[in-house]
């Protein structure tokens, strides 16, 4: 407990400091090191269990370079902006707020990333609405509970795959449960966004003004939603994460260099460093992506999966693990706490799930309950932590208040339903 106790102070002088949370998590990764050579254990099978730890995470590493590709191949395609462009003018004053919930699930669901959702329609969800007068708290709670409801159950969410990973189930097969289980709490989080609505004022001029600036730079027709057509379809035929990925990102390079007239040389560039527009307008809204834009995510998921390791090796969480498997409450429960402590400590949304998991995985026999309890809980939970990276950023990156949490309303609702149901 010394060495926890530790790493959760080096976590608070990091968060208080401003320090990046990566260098706060190779302090952590020290300190257990240390541990680690305490328990008898030498230096070459700590670095052997820290790398399994990593290698356990390889599918999560090398999605987050697919996923970089393909945000900043539909920026350059014009598949995001086509989206943005059919989207606009069905959007009423009335429910606008509900409507930054319902497009912002849609894209994060086709995308899988809760931060590439914040960066294109978070980031243009906010612009009109502060355009409008709308609360930003309002506003920045219905994107925050919008690019969560992808990035828990998208076939190609990170998080998902890592509690499929962790739980050795699979992704097409936990989402049948994922997507039941959201019923509800999406349900009740519309009605109370739609509610939130009704006094908000008239966008129109603010949707028009955005979707010239999207016709100026791009040809807008039907064939640039290919991508995000081939990823549902693909998804629902399960033809694999990766592969559907592989192939909406060729089919986006391919509407780049014969519709938005890219050269074919600038293309490995955007791959890796994002797309970059020649306009200052378009440029605010639209830049992103890229392999590049996954480096920061990637260093924290490749240090918590070396906790991990480093955690199973020496039983450092056995004692803890005891206690919460011999008490009397009922599993949902517990799993819903530890979620919320590990959510606070870790500061982010790997460790906390795997944390949750080791701590937990002996009150669910059931390989897709556990995957079900993770995805209802820590994987949403995290997000409502002020310090934790899985809210901050996105919020930071749409220019939304911390309060924004306090209006998210579908990641309160997931885990009470949860509670309830069991």
């Amino acid at each position: 407990m010394l060495y926890l106790a530790i790493f959760i102070i080096v976590l608070l002088i990091s968060i208080i400091t401003g320090i990046s949370i990566v260098w706060a998590l190779v302090a952590g990764y020290f300190i257990f090191f240390t541990y680690a050579i305490k328990k008898g254990k030498g230096f070459k099978e700590i670095m052997t269990i820290s790398l399994h730890g990593i290698y356990e995470a390889r599918n999560i590493l090398t999605a987050f370079i697919l996923i970089g590709m393909l945000t900043a191949s539909w920026r350059a395609s014009g598949t995001i902006a086509s989206i943005i462009c059919y989207a606009l003018p069905m959007i009423r004053p009335q429910w606008f707020l509900a409507a930054v919930f319902v497009i912002n699930s849609l894209i994060s669901f086709l995308t899988g990333t809760s931060f590439g959702s914040a960066a294109t329609m978070g980031v243009i969800c906010m612009t009109m609405a502060n355009a409008i007068g709308i609360n930003p708290i309002l506003s920045g709670g219905a994107v925050l509970s919008g690019i969560f409801f992808g990035d828990r159950c998208s076939p190609v969410s990170t998080s998902a795959l890592l509690v499929a990973d962790l739980t050795k189930t699979k992704v097409v097969d936990n989402i049948p449960g994922m997507m039941k289980t959201s019923i509800l709490p999406f349900v009740i989080s519309l009605a109370a966004y739609w509610l939130l609505s009704l006094t908000a004022a008239d966008i129109g001029t603010s949707s028009s003004s955005l979707s010239t600036i999207f016709y100026e730079n791009f040809d807008i027709n039907l064939p640039t939603l290919i991508p995000a057509l081939l990823m549902l379809i693909l998804s629902i035929l399960r033809l694999g994460t990766k592969k559907t990925m592989a192939v909406s990102i060729i089919s986006a390079l391919i509407i780049c260099v014969f519709l938005q007239k890219m050269e074919i040389a600038d293309i490995p560039s955007m791959l890796f460093f994002g797309f970059k527009s020649s306009t200052e307008e378009l440029s605010a809204i639209m830049d992103g992506g890229g392999v590049t834009s996954m480096v920061n995510v990637a260093l924290i998921v490749a240090l918590s999966s070396s906790f991990s390791g480093i955690f199973q090796e020496t039983g450092m969480l056995d004692g803890i693990k005891e206690k919460i498997e011999s008490a009397k409450t009922r599993p949902s429960v517990i799993i819903t706490l530890i979620s919320a402590v590990t959510c606070m400590i870790a500061c982010n949304q790997t460790l906390a799930t795997m944390l949750t998991h080791q701590l937990c995985s002996g009150l669910e026999n059931d390989r897709r309950k556990m995957a079900l309890a993770l995805e209802n809980t820590v994987i949403v939970i995290s997000a409502l932590v002020p310090w934790s990276i899985a809210g901050s950023v996105p919020l930071t990156v749409i220019g939304a208040p911390a309060l924004s949490m306090a209006a998210a309303f579908y990641l309160f609702l997931l885990p009470i339903c949860y509670m309830a149901s069991k």
